[in-house]
């Protein structure tokens, strides 16, 4: 757990944000004890709806080259 005074929170706001974001754990000090903790928010991901996504791409035709192959293709041809 990484621990900041007050007034280095003030300055460096956004780097303690990414640092929660990351996982890490901050807390704030005032005069030495803590008075806030900036944590990551936990949100849930969203389940993937397979019968949907199977039907929408059911009809879809394949690609004749690989995906690669094809941005190598643009590049070498000067339109990327």
């Amino acid at each position: 757990m990484n621990t900041v005074n007050l007034a280095d929170a003030k300055t460096h706001l956004s780097e303690l944000v990414s640092q929660a974001e990351a996982g890490e754990t901050v807390q704030i000090l005032r005069r030495g004890k803590p008075v806030a903790q900036l944590t990551a928010i936990s949100s849930p991901r969203k389940s993937i709806d397979l019968d949907w996504l199977n039907s929408v791409t059911e009809g879809a035709p394949y690609q004749e080259v690989s995906a690669g192959d094809f941005i190598r293709a643009m590049r070498d041809s000067d339109r990327y």
